[in-house]
């Protein structure tokens, strides 16, 4: 993987737009592109595209949408913007994040109006951080069936995916244009791609162990649960081409992965009242700050597991999410009639289990506030028969990379942006600051859709010009 010089070179083929990665990204960049009269090719290294998304729950946020209206959800660009400013201490780009969630809403409907995705609003708990209810989901509530569908109006488009295809090298010209790229088909074949305009919607750089342990040393020995493909491309060609790389501490996290089970159980179960443990049986920490941030403090626990605690009434929400229909078919959630028996099955003691939960439950009737800090509300009181899993904190994706400026064009040093080049999903820096705890529930597939789509029509709109001129 290389940058090359673009000089005296003659490439087999022209694309007015290359877009190298068939995530949410670049699929809703290659969408919006040809509904632009420009006729991208996209490059993806997997058979099937899938990437990050694909192992998400699919849920993108969006605020004053028609589905948040039809549920009387009052909600709006600048209290969302708000929320992903607060949640990041404010250590963000305010202009992205403006444009993020004031992008949001259109991204949603367009995806329902022209791609015919039935889209709803969850309303049957919130997420840490949201001031609104603003989570849309597909009805399976899983990011295969997302990526799926994107997947499928591309077909429908006619949009062409060089599948199982390595982009190498990029071939850059005189002022830093990007005139092509090199990739290395499956059968071993070269190829090399003439380009007007690239869009980088690969990949970040968490199955990288590499990356992880120079970026983000705390998570180096976590378990890795995002998308193998995510080598951190994007950030050695930025490094390479001297463009400016922002965040890179940051990531997404998630402190509830069932063990040995690998399945992602859902926060609901802390959100609707449920509260983590350690082996000994206590608690340690407010759960409800967000399940990135609380990666890492499950990792910090004795063996680095810890078990999530709730009741049948928090499965049954749980339970709109396959990965947790998985979980329960996989044996990954335990039930027992009682706190004590629940102990036994979980092998912690019952003791310690039994005096978290009595403290829990007393905060939830006085409708207050624990010793962590963390309010209770009194509808949240758990009753028999009781749950748990055995869960370990992850790593997801990361949320650092190319800075990009309002219409996604990647950013050298001296803030300058490149000719051609745009960047949006794993490959540019998102909106969660420079930290896991800033991290808001669907920061990543929000910016992922949002900026692709934009990357998508300034693209072409850079290629319109260009053609007319």
């Amino acid at each position: 993987m290389s940058l090359r010089d673009a000089a005296g070179v003659t490439f087999d083929t022209h694309a007015p737009l290359l877009i190298v990665g068939a995530g949410a990204a670049g699929l809703c960049a290659a969408l919006a592109a040809k509904e632009a009269g420009v006729d991208p090719v996209v490059i993806e290294r997997d058979a099937l595209p899938s990437g990050s998304t694909a192992l998400s729950a699919g849920l993108i946020p969006a605020a004053g949408t028609r589905f948040q209206r039809a549920k009387g959800i009052d909600d709006s660009a600048d209290r969302f913007a708000d929320d992903i400013q607060r949640k990041a201490d404010g250590g963000n780009d305010p202009a992205i994040v403006k444009v993020v969630a004031r992008e949001s809403s259109a991204l949603i409907e367009w995806l329902a109006d022209c791609r015919s995705m039935p889209f709803d609003v969850v309303d049957n708990f919130n997420y840490p951080g949201h001031s609104a209810l603003r989570m849309h989901g597909l009805p399976s509530r899983s990011g295969r069936e997302l990526i799926d569908r994107l997947r499928s109006a591309a077909e429908a488009d006619d949009i062409v995916i060089l599948t199982e295809s390595v982009v190498d090298d990029l071939y850059v010209g005189e002022g830093g244009v990007i005139r092509g790229i090199g990739l290395t088909r499956a059968d071993g074949r070269r190829e090399m791609l003439g380009c007007d305009a690239l869009i980088l919607a690969c990949n970040g750089y968490g199955g990288d162990a590499g990356l992880v342990r120079r970026f983000i040393p705390e998570m180096a020995e976590a378990l890795y649960f995002g998308h193998p493909g995510n080598r951190g491309d994007a950030v050695r060609w930025g490094e390479a081409l001297g463009a400016e790389l922002r965040y890179l501490s940051a990531y997404q996290g998630h402190g509830s992965v069932a063990t040995p089970h690998n399945i992602l159980i859902t926060w609901a179960v802390i959100m609707q009242g449920g509260f983590q443990v350690n082996r000994d049986g206590r608690r340690f920490g407010d759960e409800s700050h967000g399940y990135s941030e609380q990666a890492a403090d499950v990792l910090r626990q004795p063996g680095g597991v810890a078990f999530d605690v709730f009741d049948d009434r928090v499965a049954a929400v749980a339970r709109q999410f396959e990965d947790f229909q998985a979980a329960e078919r996989g044996g990954a959630v335990l039930r027992a009639d009682s706190m004590e028996a629940l102990a036994v099955i979980m092998k912690v003691p019952a003791d310690a289990l039994a005096v978290e939960c009595s403290e829990v439950e007393a905060v939830k009737a006085a409708n207050g506030h624990d010793r962590f800090g963390r309010r209770f509300a009194p509808e949240q009181r758990l009753a028999p028969p009781y749950c748990a899993v055995k869960v370990t904190g992850a790593l997801f994706h990361t949320q650092g990379g190319l800075a990009i400026d309002a219409n996604a064009r990647v950013l050298r040093k001296d803030g300058s942006a490149f000719p051609n080049l745009f960047a949006a999903g794993g490959a540019a820096a998102g909106v969660s600051g420079d930290t896991a705890a800033g991290y808001l529930s669907g920061n990543g597939l929000l910016t992922a859709t949002t900026l692709g789509r934009l990357a998508g029509r300034s693209a072409a709109r850079l290629i319109g010009k260009t053609y007319r001129s």
